[in-house]
């Protein structure tokens, strides 16, 4: 299996997760099972099909949660040294070379990423122009809207 790239911060909240789901969720769902079988005729019983649905996917996604936390490589931005560029975990600041706005990423992984914090995924067109750059260059993106350019004002590990 290959390593899933996740920051410090990435990997403890899928642990809070997954801590919430084993301690909270599952135990949740149980009770509603025993519920649900307590009115007795399961064929026709609703709540007994919601019930177990929930359990289905609870339990699946604490198996996916073990999985990513057992193939993860976790990386600490703060301890990073990338002499400047960018790199995964590194906080950049942007300026749109067309409309002068200016912007922050962290680049982050898949399942961290969040754009109204500002946390963009290793996978998105934008990260992957910024990869390897450093402050001064330009990066190209090809985002939905047409062609964009990004000028690297700085590069943060924090």
């Amino acid at each position: 299996m290959a390593t899933i790239p996740l920051t410090k911060r990435g990997a403890e909240k899928l642990k809070d997760e997954l801590t919430r789901l084993k301690s909270v969720e599952r135990h949740a769902v149980i009770q509603a099972i025993a519920e649900a079988r307590a009115q007795g005729d399961l064929s026709e019983n609703a709540e007994y099909e919601a019930a177990k649905d929930k359990q289905g996917f609870i339990e699946g996604r604490i198996l996916e949660i073990e999985g990513k936390l057992a193939a993860a490589q976790i990386i600490d931005p703060a301890a990073l040294d990338a002499g400047g560029k960018v790199v995964f975990g590194s906080t950049v600041d942007l300026e749109d070379v067309d409309s002068g706005a200016q912007v922050t990423y962290q680049i982050v992984g898949e399942d961290e990423a969040d754009l109204k914090q500002g946390l963009i995924s290793i996978g998105s067109p934008i990260a992957r122009a910024l990869i390897g750059k450093e402050a001064g260059d330009v990066a190209e993106v090809q985002a939905p809207g047409g062609l964009r350019h990004y000028e690297i004002v700085g590069v943060r590990y924090i």
